[in-house]
């Protein structure tokens, strides 16, 4: 069987040079078909948006181009996994999570199928591309969606490692990337633990709970505030369902201030999964929820939003320096 993709291959080359973040996903799936996993993987004719020409380069017996037809891409690896298959298929996060939101309940978890799905350029990575392709209401639309399991990762190693860990899971996984320009956070061996969140740091004063993307930044920011003296802790968490339970509960205990830091609406996502753990357990501690606010994100370049809703380092840190106010 094929290893991962000579590196210094035309494609990979290119892969690494727009969004070097990518290989790992064609990488991870190589190794899965060399250990004797099923294997299939397709995409709605993004593959070198999302680094799959990698995976079809090694294996193009296992590669399907649906072309720009998501909802027929989904509703096929339905059918693929019915007859023992693990099909992995990607396209944006928006395209994913809102058009084909049907096929992914009806076909893929109510049907109990084990479909891996990847939304990759998730939140407002896609910049100029707009309301249309910016992905801020996926996490609140998957983690609604009984039996369906929902897995943030904060970079390629962590992906790569989720999708490992899961391979023989046997309920649908929806996966949320960036665009393969994140930095890298973990190295090549981290250990990913479906439903265990990761903890960074603890604080007495205040904790943060991050997801995918806002990883880098909110360490950068944790960073700062630890060096001016703050009891500040910081906590990863991968898996958005189902949700680390304990860990959030110990966080509460220890600091009774939490602010949850992510690239999605305020409104149903990683801070919408804290508060009801809070709730139902009716612990005292206040929660501040950050992210895109209730409102469509504006159009510009990722940079420019991240700085403007506040989720770069320098936007968490003043965030963080308010809650505690």
């Amino acid at each position: 069987m094929p290893g991962p993709v000579n590196p210094d291959s035309w494609h990979y080359r290119q892969i690494n040079a727009r969004a070097p973040g990518l290989g790992y996903l064609s990488n991870a799936l190589i190794d899965l078909v060399r250990d004797g996993h099923p294997i299939v993987a397709g995409t709605a004719d993004l593959q070198y948006s999302n680094g799959l020409v990698l995976f079809a380069k090694a294996h193009p017996e296992r590669f399907l181009q649906f072309g720009i037809s998501e909802q027929n891409m989904v509703s096929a690896a339905a059918g693929l996994a019915t007859t023992g298959l693990y099909p992995y298929v990607a396209t944006f996060a928006s395209f994913l999570a809102l058009l084909t939101c049907e096929q992914i309940r009806t076909d893929c978890a109510y049907s109990a199928l084990p479909v891996r799905l990847i939304g990759h350029h998730a939140g407002i990575a896609l910049g100029f591309y707009g309301t249309s392709h910016h992905a801020t209401e996926d996490l609140a639309i998957m983690r609604s969606i009984a039996d369906l399991t929902v897995v943030a990762p904060a970079d390629g190693p962590q992906l790569a490692a989720a999708i490992k860990a899961t391979v023989t899971h046997p309920q649908p996984i929806y996966f949320r990337i960036g665009r393969g320009q994140d930095p890298i956070v973990y190295p090549d061996d981290t250990v990913f633990t479906l439903g265990r969140a990761i903890v960074h740091h603890e604080g007495d004063a205040l904790t943060l709970i991050v997801c995918g993307t806002m990883l880098h930044p909110a360490l950068a920011a944790v960073g700062v505030l630890r060096a001016a003296g703050l009891s500040v802790g910081l906590i990863d968490m991968p898996t958005v369902k189902p949700i680390d339970r304990n860990t959030i509960l110990a966080a509460a205990a220890r600091s009774r201030l939490l602010l949850t830091v992510e690239e999605h609406n305020v409104i149903g996502g990683l801070g919408g999964a804290v508060a009801e753990v809070l709730a139902d357990a009716g612990t005292p501690a206040r929660l501040v929820r950050h992210g895109i606010p209730d409102v469509y994100s504006l159009i510009a370049p990722p940079t420019h939003l991240y700085r403007h809703y506040r989720l770069d380092a320098a936007g968490i840190e003043a965030v963080a320096r308010e809650t505690l106010g």
